[in-house]
């Protein structure tokens, strides 16, 4: 997955005339190049010596990073849903659900509850944890594994039920 490939799939939506698409690839492209502008920032104040074309390439987000954009895309969308069904808005709930559906297609494919299950069992076992004297160690093996391909919400409730056994 790349910036090309949204670029590409933003001039498809463009032919296609999917408003929707369009619209929600443009706000993706633009959270993506703010990233990259404050990574500049952060790169050119700690290495002031760099040259432009140093800088330029430096400030380009690798592939992690880019997955963390849209991770975060996601995320503002799951909060907006939920928002708007507590508030009645369905309508907006909707919307809000189909561009979570069109982001989700450039992140790789969320664990399911019972593969969350499985990693977390594993850790607690790994680390013989027992309460919540060890949630603090066991999040910091579980994260690494589930990072933009879980509900952080998820992953916590999990460990809490494993750790209250």
């Amino acid at each position: 997955m790349s910036i090309d490939e949204i670029r590409k799939d933003l001039i498809e939506a463009q032919k296609t005339q999917d408003e929707l698409t369009v619209s929600v690839l443009r706000m993706l492209l633009a959270a993506i190049t703010n990233k990259e502008k404050e990574k500049r920032i952060y790169v050119g104040v700690n290495d002031p010596e760099l040259s432009a074309a140093e800088l330029d390439k430096m400030s380009k987000l690798n592939e992690e990073e880019l997955k963390e954009v849209i991770a975060s895309e996601v995320k503002k969308r799951r909060d907006s849903v939920s928002s708007f069904e507590k508030g009645g808005r369905s309508d907006l709930a909707e919307k809000e659900q189909k561009e979570l559906e069109i982001l989700k297609k450039y992140l790789p494919p969320e664990l399911t509850e019972s593969e969350i299950r499985k990693i977390v069992e594993t850790a607690a076992a790994e680390i013989g944890a027992n309460g919540e004297k060890d949630l603090g160690r066991l999040m910091q093996i579980i994260i690494p594994q589930t990072k933009n391909r879980a509900d952080g919400y998820l992953v916590g409730q999990i460990v809490k039920e494993v750790l209250g056994k």
